[in-house]
């Protein structure tokens, strides 16, 4: 779940406005304390602040008269105790004792640097509850003043968990927001994923007009340019097949006209060569495509590989070795497909290895639900860089070899893209020195 937030936008929209709502919280804290550590600011808050303690002072008078300490508690909503000889009194008698109270000096009224306020001289303070006392040294009497009065209680709820409340409630209308903002992006990646799977007709719709309705429409644009294109593609492959094939039975109509039996047989061979390349290549484009079709069936595997071998590979029985994990290996293949795989790696090993490199070999098993088919021979081996380059249409390992030794390079790709249309894949075994082997692994 972690993973899924951490990739989500909205959740990374929010976390950069928690941040920076506790970035601005704490700064203006900081502001303020700087502001009020100001020399100026400092003295002039507390010179007002020792003013209203020696009022107190002038007003209560030394001694001190309760008479006019009664009227200070008529006009200002405090409790005040005076304390000294002969005198214990206190306007509210629940008014917490002197022996209940521990008083001392106040971090925000100080001369360090970083106090707020400046120090106010012969105060001390004290906190009991939701009271806040103030003890005034005047004479051989503590005059403590209470603020608010002893019989007021917090009838209201406490201001922290308000502050709280209201944040957690802006943090979540956040929170709605920008999932209203961010909607649209699931709808435009479940249709871009259709899109990419084949899907060419399907068209995202529904999405608000902004940037990211914008976005929508250039994907549904793109989809069409490429299903206007793919269709472009294949009619001109389809139009060339046909062109190309009324010449070449032309040519094998004139063939028979040749009396020159060597130079006849030549062209026969460069006849079959083009028609198999144009035969190849319409395969190819219409494996080369995420959404090609295949005819999925269940396939005993010993058994196609059996008819493969007697069907094209009659000469070549002894060259061949086919060791099966399994006598009966059943697999959800196309089984066409995988018959063009096999034939087109057989063909490569016997024609890259000779006799005298001993037999090519032939395996197949099942691991798991894949089916793994494994071809390799003792020939000259695939190099590095060849191995790199190994189903690339028309690549060939040797660019000397002729048609009868190397073939066209179309093999090999041509099963690759077989391979791909299964959700498979073809791959050198680059651990294998003793020559070349192939490996396909195909889901079924």
């Amino acid at each position: 779940m972690f993973e899924q937030l951490k990739r989500s936008l909205s959740f990374r929209l929010l976390a950069i406005f928690a941040v920076l709502a506790i970035a601005f919280v704490y700064f203006a804290t900081v502001g303020i304390r700087w502001v009020y550590s100001e020399d100026d600011l400092r003295e002039l808050i507390s010179g007002h602040l020792s003013l209203h303690v020696e009022y107190v002072r002038r007003d209560i008078g030394t001694p001190p008269n309760i008479d006019r300490a009664i009227a200070i508690t008529q006009q200002v909503p405090v409790d005040i105790r005076i304390y000294g000889e002969n005198i214990d009194w206190a306007s509210d008698p629940n008014f917490p004792g002197m022996d209940e109270l521990t008083f001392g000096a106040s971090d925000i009224f100080s001369e360090e640097p970083g106090a707020l306020l400046g120090k106010l001289t012969d105060v001390e303070f004290a906190v009991d509850g939701p009271h806040r006392f103030l003890k005034i040294k005047q004479g051989n009497f503590d005059i403590v003043v209470s603020s608010p009065r002893i019989a007021d209680t917090n009838s209201g709820p406490d201001l922290l968990p308000i502050i709280l409340s209201i944040g957690l409630v802006w943090l979540f209308l956040a929170y709605v927001s920008v999932r209203w903002l961010f909607r649209p992006i699931r709808s435009i990646r479940e249709g871009a994923a259709l899109i990419g799977k084949g899907n060419l007709e399907h068209r995202i719709s529904g999405h608000r007009k902004d940037q990211l309705g914008d976005l929508a429409d250039d994907i549904n644009k793109l989809a069409g340019d490429v299903r206007g294109m793919l269709d472009a593609k294949r009619q001109l492959l389809l139009g060339i097949s046909h062109e190309l094939r009324s010449p070449l039975s032309r040519l094998r109509l004139a063939l028979e006209f040749i009396d020159d039996s060597d130079q006849k047989e030549d062209v026969r061979a460069e006849i079959s060569e083009m028609e198999q390349i144009i035969a190849t290549l319409l395969e190819a484009e219409r494996l080369n495509s995420r959404h090609a079709k295949l005819n999925r069936t269940s396939v005993l595997v010993n058994d196609l590989i059996e008819q493969l071998v007697e069907n094209f590979f009659a000469r070549d029985l002894n060259r061949i070795e086919i060791s099966l994990e399994d006598k009966s290996i059943e697999a959800n293949v196309d089984d066409v497909r995988l018959i063009l795989i096999l034939k087109n790696l057989l063909s490569n090993a016997l024609r890259y290895s000779s006799t005298d490199d001993g037999r090519v070999r032939l395996s197949a098993r099942l691991d798991g639900s894949d089916l793994v088919v494994t071809v390799e021979d003792d020939g000259p081996g695939i190099s590095p860089e060849q191995a790199d380059n190994l189903g690339e249409p028309f690549f060939r390992g040797d660019p000397s070899r002729t048609r009868e030794t190397g073939g066209t390079g179309l093999g090999l790709y041509l099963a690759k893209l077989a391979a791909e249309a299964h959700g498979g894949i073809l791959s050198v075994d680059r651990q294998y020195t003793q020559g070349a082997r192939l490996v396909v692994r195909l889901p079924s």
